[in-house]
């Protein structure tokens, strides 16, 4: 079982266990070499917690489905809903996505992500069942859309169509 590189492990599997990682600690260290150059980017230390924890339970969520399967599909339909995830989250932190951050209307977002935590543990995170909460999960973040159109609180069409093609492509993903 030692050299079973199809469920992760062996050596493929730990190559993709550090290029994963140290992906992971290269982002984190982007911040930091950038406040050397520019007065732009003023991190402290709970940026970089907040960062680094983000991180962790991005590629902890990774090593956890490789680790339960060897179907590309599947892994890589995880891949693309955990960076669309990430990316959700970390816009919303970092500038918010409906006005800046500190609008409350971004937590309707929150709810985006709700629907997909949900959804996977109803799913008991099985492909098909995972293709419905992506499903789910886009017209979740379309609805979002629609709410701040309908509020006048901003037009988010363009991002609200980036992430909808994240779910819906992480949602064939898992039908295949």
């Amino acid at each position: 079982m030692a050299g079973n590189t199809e469920n992760g492990g062996g050596r493929r599997g730990s190559r993709w266990r550090i290029a994963v990682w140290g992906t992971a600690a290269l982002i984190l260290l982007l911040p930091l070499l950038a406040m050397q150059f520019t007065e732009e980017v003023a991190w402290d230390l709970a940026d970089f917690a907040i960062f680094g924890t983000m991180l962790v339970g991005a590629c902890g969520t990774y090593e956890l489905a490789a680790s339960v399967t060897g179907n590309r599909a599947y892994r890589a339909a995880v891949v693309v809903a955990v960076a669309a995830a990430f990316i959700l989250v970390w816009m919303n932190l970092a500038v918010g996505i409906i006005g800046n951050e500190d609008n409350p209307a971004n937590l309707m977002y929150g709810g985006v992500l709700a629907v997909g935590i949900i959804g996977a543990i109803i799913a008991r995170f099985q492909p098909h069942g995972m293709a419905l909460t992506l499903v789910a999960t886009a017209l979740a973040q379309a609805l979002v859309a629609v709410i701040a159109l309908i509020a006048g609180l901003g037009d988010t069409l363009m991002l609200t169509g980036f992430f909808v093609a994240l779910w819906l492509t992480s949602a064939r993903l898992f039908r295949k």
